[in-house]
């Protein structure tokens, strides 16, 4: 893709975030949805492999059905009490079916199956974009509609997709498809934190996007595609290898480290709103987690390929 081209469809891609961040009438949100959408589109085709091509047509349908859904909870909610404005949803039946469409396009389980495959299609760099970039502008909704929002609908997702997210991730070779779980299970903690306080919510986002596009880059340089492949990163650099290694422990929420911060509050919050049992259940399901980024950094930094005295590192 020429230069001129990719620079057009990045800034097409910022503006769409920018768009519904910023806008107070659905019909505007919607409109920067779908540009975000049809920019990121031949981003992920650019490999002309039928896998990409896989991909592109899965993540243009979930993420239209997903527009279209909350288009049309918009209108419903219009019809019943007359405004376009975002933070005016009042009409219970278009809150639930918004919450749904909101799940559908960020990926939460049980609408998390386009997910991993698009994910699996794409390269490192495209799958950066997806896990990071584009769930800003989904979360900026759920920020701007939050007290609205059926808590109870958000509890079950957050749990569900916490749950799913840290099982469906144990027996996956391919660290595209672990990013996409870990994905998954981190914005179920951002889903159940998101109807009892906004700002933990805000901080447990900027901590992931973080420490996403931290591990994402630290993969892309180590051409890691499996896990297979991180076991080479140490030949590769080995401050490379150690700051994977801090990356993966932060991610699974090892107390000394970032990725521990975000979890401690929101369980803590779980506990002050007597939701012990969802609380517990939390923290059982970041066990799920921590299981595969512990095998992640056992491969890192633990194992040796294969290799003899005499031979050479580039390092």
């Amino acid at each position: 893709m020429s230069p001129t081209i990719y620079t057009i469809i990045l800034s097409s891609l910022a503006t769409g975030t920018i768009v519904t961040m910023t806008s107070f009438h659905w019909l505007m949100a919607w409109i920067g949805l779908e540009l975000n959408t049809l920019a990121i589109i031949p981003i992920i085709s650019t490999l002309h492999h039928p896998r990409s091509t896989e991909a592109a047509t899965k993540y243009f349908l979930t993420q239209a059905a997903a527009s279209a859904m909350i288009l049309f909870s918009s209108m419903i909610n219009a019809w019943n009490t007359g405004t376009w404005d975002i933070t005016q949803m009042s009409y219970a039946p278009s809150n639930t079916l918004l919450s749904l469409a909101l799940a559908l396009k960020l990926g939460l389980a049980p609408a998390h199956f386009w997910l991993p495959e698009v994910l699996q299609g794409s390269t490192l760099l495209t799958a950066l974009i997806i896990t990071t970039w584009q769930k800003l502008a989904p979360m900026s909704l759920i920020y701007m509609t939050m007290n609205n929002l059926p808590s109870t609908i958000l509890l079950m997702l957050g749990l569900t997709s916490s749950t799913i997210g840290g099982w469906s991730g144990l027996n996956q070779t391919q660290t595209r498809k672990i990013m996409a779980y870990s994905s998954i299970a981190h914005l179920g903690w951002l889903a159940m934190i998101a109807s009892i306080m906004s700002y933990i919510m805000i901080m447990n986002l900027m901590v992931y996007w973080m420490m996403t596009t931290a591990l994402f880059i630290s993969l892309i340089c180590s051409k890691s595609k499996t896990i297979q492949d991180t076991a080479t990163t140490w030949t590769t650099s080995r401050t490379l290898a150690i700051i994977m290694m801090l990356l993966l422990l932060s991610l699974g929420g090892l107390p000394p480290l970032t990725g521990f911060l975000p979890k401690w509050l929101v369980l803590e919050e779980l506990i002050m709103q007597n939701l012990i049992p969802m609380a517990t259940a939390m923290a059982t399901s970041a066990l799920l987690s921590l299981f595969f980024y512990l095998r992640l950094t056992y491969t890192t930094t633990l194992t040796l390929p294969p290799n003899t005295l005499q031979m050479k590192f580039k390092w």
